[in-house]
């Protein structure tokens, strides 16, 4: 019997805010090394948001986690 595959997510394209909010802060080696998928909820869960004051508000929560290194969308998680 051969495992079930289920369909790939879209990839959530990085906009230019977060791409220099992530250098502004030394943190792209960090966001780069966690696992695709962390990369890629992180970016929808940014661009879904309607409002610009939400998606600052959701980098300003993923760059936290970044630096702290030990949590993953408010999650305790050890990369």
């Amino acid at each position: 019997m051969s495992p079930v595959l289920r369909p790939l997510r879209k990839r959530e394209d990085m906009p230019d805010f977060v791409r220099e909010a992530l250098e502004a802060r030394g943190l792209r080696d960090r966001y780069d090394a966690r696992p695709p998928y962390q990369r890629n909820d992180y970016l929808l869960w940014i661009n879904k948001a309607k409002r610009d004051e939400t998606k600052r508000k959701h980098l300003e929560q993923m760059l936290s986690e970044l630096e702290a290194g030990d949590a993953y969308m408010k999650m305790r998680w050890n990369g």
